[in-house]
């Protein structure tokens, strides 16, 4: 039986402070809500990513995940960002990177079916960025996220270190990525962007049933963590 979690989901701490994981010797969850407007580029992606006046002018933070991925945007109260930790030893673990994540998409879709959603599909195997995916987080398709009817419903992220595995999760309650392509750095391509991203995902409110009350998906996915095993 795997530790009990801590399942209280704190709220405030910086989602991007990893390191303080390393220490934790059973399953942890956290949520995190943003006080304002916040750009979060992945890992790999460098300043060149955002449009240079773009911040300032939105009035948005940047900040940067340890994890790798696309840009992901946040603004308060509009989505559900959960970090999951899994140290070495708990059953879930898997050496495998490009499998590691199945069983966070696999909680995920659990979750949601407590709403009444079926139908969603765990990204099994290798990343499939796509031409934007490497730019915007919900524009690929990576290991272990969440898809509805071909659109991606749950991002996710993974940082691991020798201790275990940090999974970022994010579902936004409504995709709208505009704000998003306001800030990168594309010139005058924003109206196609938008375009061609507003089909690649949906928010949770978006679906059929919608599963829009984001206290009410956490609740179900922190009660569930302890003893959720793959089927």
């Amino acid at each position: 039986m795997p530790g009990t979690p801590d399942t209280s989901g704190r709220t405030g701490a910086s989602p991007f402070d990893v390191e303080p994981f390393r220490s934790v010797t059973g399953r942890e969850a956290r949520t995190y809500e943003v006080a304002s407007p916040t750009l979060v580029l992945g890992s790999t992606q460098g300043a060149d990513t955002v449009e240079p006046d773009a911040l300032t002018r939105h009035g948005v933070t940047l900040a940067r995940r340890r994890s790798g991925g696309g840009a992901v945007y946040l603004a308060p109260g509009e989505q559900l960002w959960v970090d999951v930790w899994i140290p070495r030893h708990d059953p879930l673990w898997v050496d495998d990177v490009a499998r590691a994540a199945e069983w966070v998409g696999a909680w995920w879709a659990a979750a949601l079916r407590r709403f009444g959603l079926e139908g969603c599909a765990v990204h099994a195997g290798r990343a499939e960025p796509g031409s934007l995916g490497s730019l915007v987080c919900f524009a690929g398709r990576g290991p272990g996220e969440v898809f509805h009817g071909g659109r991606k419903v749950v991002g996710l992220s993974q940082w691991r270190a020798r201790e275990g595995a940090l999974f970022s999760t994010c579902a936004y309650r409504r995709w709208d990525p505009a704000p998003l392509v306001e800030l990168l750095a594309r010139g005058s391509d924003g109206g196609q962007m938008r375009r061609d991203l507003r089909r690649v995902a949906a928010g949770l409110a978006e679906l059929a049933p919608p599963a829009g009350d984001l206290a009410a998906v956490r609740a179900c996915l922190l009660g569930s963590l302890r003893d959720f095993v793959l089927p």
